[in-house]
């Protein structure tokens, strides 16, 4: 590694003297049209279009879109640079190869991040991994690389019988990170399949989907930390404080991940579900390994422990039926016409469209309060998740009119106060 340095240091002062010298234009000019024909290129990869519903072609062809032009420029030079060494020096091309490569693997990487992952923090990431390697290529250019990797590989510590250094654990941090990389791609792969797949359940799909993200993940892990020489057996020490850890600290989460993949394995409850728990009602918008998301009427969202749920009473209104029954108290006066006021509250919730025939509304005499006589009307929706308030406030609205019409009063509590001798 340290002559490849050496070579590209001298390749720089190479470089400086082609620039005095009359050859260096068919340097510029040939790196040029190589560049211009990659470039042509790839607007003709990106204008080809691709079948609508093949998944695996379409990402396949996002990938090879964002690397044709590095790829076809690379190829471009590396064949027209032994042609153009039998008359002048080829050092701006042989300068060109490293940097044409390290554009295509930060492409690469890239596409993989996008395709595997989503949120605010990639934009940061990218930028952050695109520095880094330009930095490790300007290094190898100028020769400095091999000089700082020999001063890495002088910090070392061992840790058991392994005998590690700095440079090791980066490498070993790269190829962990590399085998990632193409695990993540390969699980977004499955994913894709899984969830394309009809005859499967929702909640089996996701099941299976993480399932295969953590396997390959795990034999990521497993397959990149030996091809740089660190023995597994030294993970042992940090495995065992990270059981302790999960003893103590970390039980609920754990708890919460194992809880996430009952509820999706047991089917309990799936997305679109309006459900209760506590002190929180909403429909279930997301389930993931460790919460489950239920969006309010209010349009705000309760963030739910999948612990919580597994270990509480749980009442889904739409598990084995949508029909939920609604039931609204009224309370009219001592002589009013009950038969009347109870076909009055039937009529005013048969009237609403939401309101389901069978079964049908029906009006019951509840009890002989103080102030009147309870009654209670009990009508069947099927659309819970739209919401119940603007309905009851539609069906309540239609039987104070029509107790209006009827004459027939709701009383309201009075208080009678008798003066005794008090004159």
């Amino acid at each position: 590694m340290t002559s490849a340095g050496s070579q590209f240091g001298s390749l720089l002062i190479d470089l400086w003297d082609d620039l005095q010298q009359p050859g260096m234009p068919w340097q510029v000019g040939v790196l040029a049209c190589c560049l211009g024909i990659a470039t042509l290129f790839s607007y003709f990869v990106q204008s080809r279009k691709v079948q609508a519903g093949a998944t695996a072609l379409q990402i396949g062809h996002r990938g090879f879109r964002r690397l044709a032009f590095p790829l076809a420029a690379l190829v471009l030079v590396l064949l027209a640079r032994p042609v153009l060494a039998q008359w002048h020096h080829v050092n701006l091309l042989s300068l060109a190869v490293p940097l044409l490569v390290s554009l295509a693997v930060i492409r690469l990487v890239f596409f993989v991040l996008r395709l595997s992952f989503s949120g605010p923090w990639l934009g940061g990431f990218e930028r952050g991994f695109a520095a880094l390697a330009w930095g490790v290529v300007a290094l190898y250019i100028t020769g400095l690389l091999p000089e700082l990797i020999d001063l890495l590989e002088g910090i070392g510590f061992t840790v058991g019988k392994q005998k590690l250094n700095v440079w090791m654990i980066l490498q070993g941090g790269a190829t962990v990170l590399a085998t990632l990389l193409v695990a993540l791609w390969i699980g977004g792969a499955i994913e894709t399949r899984l969830m394309s797949a009809a005859g499967l359940d929702s909640n089996v799909r996701v099941v299976f989907a993480r399932l295969a993200k953590a396997l390959l993940i795990v034999l990521a892990v497993l397959i990149g930390l030996p091809m740089v020489g660190i023995d597994l057996t030294t993970l042992s020490v940090f495995g065992g404080a990270l059981g302790v850890g999960l003893g103590f600290g970390l039980q609920k989460i754990a708890a919460n991940y194992i809880s996430g993949f009952i509820i999706l394995l047991d089917r309990s409850i799936r997305i679109g579900d309006l459900i209760a728990v506590g002190q929180d009602r909403g429909q279930v918008t997301r389930i993931t390994t460790r919460y489950t998301v239920l969006k309010g009427q209010t349009g705000i969202d309760a963030i739910v422990p999948n612990e919580v749920l597994v270990g509480s009473v749980v009442l889904n209104e739409s598990f084995t039926d949508t029909r939920v029954r609604i039931n609204l108290p009224v309370q009219v006066a001592y002589g009013s016409d009950l038969e009347r006021a109870m076909a009055i509250m039937v009529d005013a919730a048969t009237s609403q469209t939401r309101v389901l025939v069978d079964p049908q509304a029906k009006a019951f005499v509840m009890a002989f309060a103080d102030s009147g006589i309870n009654l209670e009307l009990g009508f069947w929706v099927n659309d819970p998740e739209e919401g119940t308030q603007q309905l009851r406030s539609d069906v309540n609205l239609a039987i104070w009119r029509g107790f209006q019409a009827a004459g027939i009063g709701i009383p309201f509590p009075q208080r009678e106060v008798r003066i005794i001798n008090g004159g």
